[in-house]
């Protein structure tokens, strides 16, 4: 629905009938720009959002493979002490068929350090296991907090993609009025609308208050004050050349 009035209301008792129709297509051509920068981040925030999932997932990852290092470590130690066991048992089978006391002693000596070194061997394998059941907590909470992340942000894709279709809905609402309105005013004023409308920042039509251009800032003459007062015609800024309309005296 187009609105009867031109938006943000001003001061003046007459008002060329382009004006109010530009002022309406401005407010619509401004909204539209809006719609369109909207719908320009909307990628970054679904890649943001899609980064954390990510990111989230990766944590999860690491853990499970530290712990899969600890048990490869740990079963190495395992396989590391079974090793010595057998070698201890190879030894005092050999120490029982000795007959010679300094080979006895030769393989005594032989027994104690390979249990010197099984010692050591289960020292480090218990507190693998001790890092293990630590990584096993951590992950547990690392894939609670993952599920509940991975939950969150697909309703927030969810919601992104609901947004993303309204937003092309309203652009296509409010590009269907400015080309209705766009068709009922003058060729050749269009096109300087146009024209100001991209090149002074989404403000081809600015209020003149208390005598001066709010598009520059500059004080307007007084003879370009009363023809924009009078309202007879479509009047631009000496210094800028925006249109102007009437704003607060």
């Amino acid at each position: 629905m187009i609105d009867a009035a031109p938006p943000n209301q001003y001061v003046g008792a007459r008002v060329h009938p382009e004006l109010e129709q530009l002022l309406i297509l401005q407010d619509r051509q401004q909204k539209i720009r809006q719609i369109q920068t909207e719908i320009k981040t909307l990628p970054l925030e679904r890649a943001y959002l899609e980064s954390q999932l990510a990111a989230t997932a990766a944590g999860v990852e690491s853990l499970k493979q530290k712990g899969r290092e600890v048990e490869v470590e740990r079963k190495k130690l395992e396989l590391d002490v079974g090793t010595r066991t057998e070698s201890i048992s190879r030894l005092k089978t050999q120490q029982y068929q000795t007959r010679k006391n300094d080979e006895f002693q030769a393989i005594s000596h032989e027994i104690e350090r390979y249990e010197n070194d099984i010692r050591k061997l289960e020292d480090q394998e218990l507190e693998l296991m001790i890092e293990a059941d630590k990584l096993k907590a951590e992950l547990e909470a690392a894939d609670k907090s993952a599920r509940a992340t991975k939950d969150s942000i697909s309703r927030q894709l969810a919601d992104l993609e609901t947004k993303s279709k309204a937003l092309e809905t309203q652009q296509a609402e409010l590009a269907n009025e400015r080309e209705a309105l766009a068709s009922k005013i003058d060729a050749d004023l269009l096109d300087q609308f146009e024209r100001l409308f991209n090149s002074k920042g989404d403000a081809a039509i600015v209020a003149v208050e208390h005598g001066v251009c709010t598009g520059c800032h500059m004080k307007v003459t007084t003879a370009t004050a009363a023809r924009v007062k009078a309202g007879k015609e479509i009047v631009n800024c000496e210094q800028c050349g925006r249109i102007l309309y009437l704003g607060a005296l």
